[in-house]
């Protein structure tokens, strides 16, 4: 006899099968996205994404603190509907990954061989689909999602080998994330198909997963979290920039670029256009992951403890620090509040892992090499990150001369000219912000670099300057006994 947990599960698997398939037949989704200037695949994508807080509620109501196996099932059908509803049969893709995951941990166990047989086949799977679905313009297609779960697979691998090694030579961080147990099927399946986070994201542990199961990730322990007011809020913040992007994305175009009319504009113009584009085509990204971070945060799973006041945290799965994204007037500022989690990601398994190789600008190089591959194999994503490792190293530098400069340090810490530097600052940053996005967005070499060239390559031009007279600079302004007491 069905328990009603079991009913539960069965309900929630009937209505969202329902609501897909009502979406499908009626074919309302082509009329509302031609009404609203958007493809039918990014209104499918939207939707799927704002259908998890129904799911999380009805998560809180009827599935906290029940069986396991039941909120596995739940997340599993849930992420394969939405799967179904976006790729339709090309879900096959993730489910072939995911199974043979679940084989490689089972049959290599906790071993090296068995973490660089997952990163090389999960990778590889990812690439080759990138290069038979690759166009010269962004679809959302399978492969969007499929990227986020090779980063999850990846991870699980890796946290799955450290759980076999001496607890004591791992780090803090390591003994955080390591999996303790042989995680099952259901387990991986659940986690991966996480309705949260399996289309855009965020990335998230294994144990924190295992911790939302066990009803372990609440600020009331045995109760259901008090996490509806800071998942509204999240919602409302990414509604404002959703409204936002859909008022103003026909007015600010990535096709402007590549239009006569832009390349006959004076010099300024097009370096004042590509700044206002380079900063509004992020918000297309910071509405997808307020979203889920709020779907999160409404389930448990963005719960992170308890600050110094004993108020509880929900940024466990915070993918954007929107306050910091705004204001910062450097570059590292925006990389440390944009896709953090992701970031996040990259540092704790690649970057790091890199530490035999003794330079940490090597393992930098190298983490920006996966990063770009990872999004695709456009010549776009190489070029994009390739300025983001050249960009970080000249900021550092100059952060360094106007450090240790007393001339320079005296002038930066003049009250009144403050705002002055701050608005000079922010005009390089989001010019070359604009400048990295361009190739980024437009993908191919003959698009990136039609625009680069109207622009004279001034983000190349400025920067490799800057890397090789900054050195020669700080010479001059830093006094060698600035230096020999910085030796000592």
């Amino acid at each position: 006899m069905a328990t009603a947990a079991d009913q539960d599960a069965e309900t929630a698997a009937k209505l969202v099968a329902g609501v897909l398939r009502v979406a499908v037949e009626e074919h309302w989704l082509g009329k509302l996205s031609a009404y609203l200037g958007a493809s039918e695949q990014a209104l499918r994508l939207i939707i799927s994404i704002f259908l998890g807080y129904p799911l999380a509620l009805f998560y809180r109501q009827f599935l906290f603190y029940k069986d396991c196996y039941l909120i596995h099932l739940f997340h599993i059908v849930t992420g394969l509907s939405i799967a179904y509803f976006n790729f339709g049969n090309q879900l096959y893709h993730s489910l072939i990954c995911v199974v043979l995951q679940f084989l490689v941990l089972r049959l290599m166990g906790r071993t090296v061989t068995a973490v660089l047989t997952t990163f090389f086949f999960q990778m590889a799977y990812l690439l080759a689909g990138y290069f038979y679905t690759a166009t010269d313009t962004y679809d959302i297609k399978w492969t969007m999602p499929h990227c986020v779960l090779t980063l999850k697979l990846i991870g699980l691998a890796v946290d799955y080998y450290d759980g076999g090694k001496d607890w004591n030579s791992l780090s803090v961080e390591q003994q955080k994330y390591a999996i303790l147990r042989v995680p099952s099927l259901m387990e991986i399946a659940g986690f991966s198909y996480f309705y949260g986070g399996f289309l855009v994201g965020p990335q998230f542990s294994m144990n924190n997963y295992m911790k939302l199961v066990h009803g372990q990730m609440t600020d009331v322990p045995g109760k259901k979290s008090n996490s509806i007011l800071p998942a509204l809020k999240r919602l409302s913040l990414g509604l404002f920039y959703l409204v936002g992007y859909t008022l103003l994305s026909p007015y600010i175009t990535e096709e402007y670029l590549l239009s006569q009319d832009y390349e006959s504009r004076p010099f300024w113009f097009r370096c004042l256009y590509m700044l206002v584009w380079g900063k509004f085509v992020l918000y297309k990204y910071v509405t997808c992951w307020l979203v889920t971070e709020g779907v999160c945060i409404l389930t448990g799973l963005g719960f992170s403890g308890l600050d110094e006041k004993g108020q509880p945290l929900w940024n466990a799965c915070a993918n954007m620090k929107i306050w910091l994204f705004e204001t910062t007037p450097r570059f590292t500022g925006t990389i440390a509040s944009f896709n953090i989690n992701t970031n996040a990601w990259v540092a704790r398994y690649i970057f790091k892992r890199l530490k035999f190789l003794g330079n940490k600008v090597v393992s930098q190089g190298l983490s920006l090499l996966f990063l770009a591959l990872w999004h695709g194999l456009h010549s776009g994503y190489l070029i994009c990150f390739q300025m983001e490792f050249l960009i970080v190293i000249v900021e550092r530098q100059v952060a360094r001369l106007i450090t240790e400069s007393p001339v320079l340090s005296k002038l930066a810490s003049i009250t009144a000219l403050q705002p002055v530097f701050y608005l000079v600052q922010q005009t390089i940053h989001w010019l070359f912000m604009g400048y990295s996005m361009t190739a980024f967005c437009l993908f191919t070499w003959d698009k990136w670099f039609k625009v680069y060239k109207s622009v004279y390559f001034l983000g190349h031009v400025f920067f490799l300057s800057l890397l090789f007279i900054l050195p020669y600079v700080h010479k001059i302004l830093v006094p060698r006994k600035e230096k020999l007491k910085k030796a000592e």
